[in-house]
């Protein structure tokens, strides 16, 4: 890779595992924005354990919508074409207090929906316009139907699913590429105290799995693989059944 690597969400553990793997396998300039980007010591320390030479921060608040083209621009203007671009940030949001409390559900649906398609048109636009790179996105099992468990995070998961499948198909012949990534429960810090859910993953093997599916050129890949029919089936079962189902 001659180019930069970004990862928005630069303290996610998924987002970092690619970009350790994608260092150890000759990517030399990374970026990382976040917010608190002051205090990604141990991120920086990572990759340049990893073979990165350059490793810049950049303040990014994802739920600053308005501030998406500045920062974006900013970064190209100072480090060059854009080779990867990993959009890592979201949150879990906590299901009981969004179903009581509007503002927690909107709040949930910015960061993991609204966000999303303001930076990933933004950088579609700026990736078009260099003519190459990829955007890898991570969805979720979640949004691929609904339950009544998790509806409200599962809702913008679906929609950003929806909305990155869509973008994928605009930028074809582009020369710009969209993966798609869809894990199931990744056992991690967002899920910490949780039950993990069947077949769940670790976020290195998200990244595994990731950085497989970008090598080989894919537009969509399920972590583990065997959700994607494990999920077909799913989708079949009955309403009364289906909204019984745990997160």
């Amino acid at each position: 890779m001659d180019g930069t690597v970004l990862v928005l969400g630069g303290r996610s553990e998924i987002g970092m595992a690619v970009a350790t793997r994608l260092a150890r396998q000759g990517a030399r300039s990374f970026v990382l924005a976040a917010r608190r980007s002051g205090d990604l010591d141990d991120e920086e320390r990572a990759l340049r354990a990893a073979g990165a030479t350059t490793v810049a921060r950049v303040e990014f608040d994802a739920d600053e919508l308005d501030s998406h083209a500045r920062v974006l621009n900013d970064v190209v203007a100072r480090h060059g074409p854009l080779d990867v671009v990993v959009t890592a940030f979201g949150i879990l949001g906590n299901q009981a207090l969004a179903e009581r409390d509007a503002a927690h559900a909107v709040s949930i649906v910015h960061t993991d929906y609204v966000a999303h398609v303001s930076v990933l048109t933004h950088l579609a636009n700026l990736l078009r316009e260099q003519g190459h790179g990829t955007l890898v996105v991570f969805s979720s099992v979640a949004g691929v139907r609904v339950r009544r468990a998790n509806y409200v995070y599962g809702s913008a998961k679906a929609g950003l699913d929806g909305f990155a499948s869509g973008l994928a198909d605009a930028l074809h012949g582009s020369g710009v590429r969209l993966l798609l990534v869809r894990p199931g429960f990744v056992i991690g810090r967002m899920t910490r105290g949780m039950t993990p859910a069947p077949f769940s993953s670790t976020p290195d093997s998200v990244a595994d799995a990731t950085v497989a599916a970008l090598r080989s050129g894919r537009h969509t890949v399920w972590v583990p693989a065997v959700l994607r029919p494990v999920f077909g089936l799913m989708r079949l079962l009955p309403r009364p059944i289906w909204r019984r189902l745990p997160r």
